[in-house]
């Protein structure tokens, strides 16, 4: 069932997006050789509840960490450790939620240790294009299929694939509430917009094939060819004044 923020909620919600907005970018700030995953995870963590608020994804179905800190062929949901040391030419992609007076933020980004390769960035780049296009599409009276089209066909054209077996989601009470929202779809298929949806966003872009595996840890999504991946995330609302990212600050 697609849940309809009112006023009330919606501004709550926007405060539990900044929220985790500050923290992605803080953890963003920290980023480079030497820093380790599980010290990016303490900051995300002190941010969030120093805010009132407390990380969305600590204890979620078990996981153990604050956010979920993924590097280089990782897609999504890798676990930080004070063993994972950041390395001069990685990626790092972060996602971060934070829950606060019964609402969350979903926010995700992709972070180049050093400097990367060109391809490298460019897969960054593409990912965060795709991000917006989709988002461009969110109107009232679209479609979901209208995103994921969007998204996809950005993708594809510069050689990357998106991933298919993860998806954006609708965000509110719940972390994950309906709709999904694909990286993928066909223009005029889905689920309608209507004002009131609160949706992530979140393109993950493979340099290689789409195919993923998930590890032994039972949390942590490899591509299947060792191929880099990048992600990004909004929480995007769809309001009486239009379209709203919640978590960019």
């Amino acid at each position: 069932m697609i849940v309809i923020k009112n006023s009330e909620q919606l501004k709550k919600m926007r405060v539990a997006g900044r929220i985790t907005g500050e923290a992605l970018a803080l953890a963003g700030e920290m980023v480079r050789e030497g820093i380790t995953t599980k010290q990016l995870d303490e900051k995300i963590r002190n941010h969030i509840e120093k805010c009132g608020a407390r990380p969305s994804f600590l204890g979620y179905g078990g996981f153990p960490a604050s956010a979920c800190i993924s590097l280089n062929n990782e897609v999504i949901h890798g676990i930080p450790s004070h063993d994972r040391v950041l390395k001069e030419g990685d990626i790092v992609k972060i996602d971060v939620g934070a829950f606060k007076d019964g609402f969350h933020g979903d926010s995700a980004n992709t972070f180049p240790v050093g400097k990367v390769a060109p391809e490298v960035q460019r897969l960054i780049d593409v990912t965060r294009e795709s991000f917006e296009l989709g988002a461009a599409q969110v109107a009232e009276g679209a479609r979901i299929g209208d995103i994921g089209h969007a998204v996809e066909a950005h993708v594809t054209a510069n050689g990357f694939s998106v991933v298919r077996k993860y998806v954006g989601h609708g965000v509110g009470a719940d972390l994950h509430e309906d709709p999904n929202v694909p990286n993928y779809g066909t223009p005029g298929r889905g689920p309608r917009l209507y004002r009131g949806m609160v949706i992530a966003i979140e393109p993950m872009v493979n340099m290689g094939g789409p195919d993923v595996l998930e590890l032994r840890d039972g949390w942590t999504v490899i591509t299947r060819d060792s191929s880099l991946s990048a992600h990004y995330e909004h929480t995007v609302a769809l309001t009486d004044n239009g379209v709203e990212f919640l978590t960019k600050i």
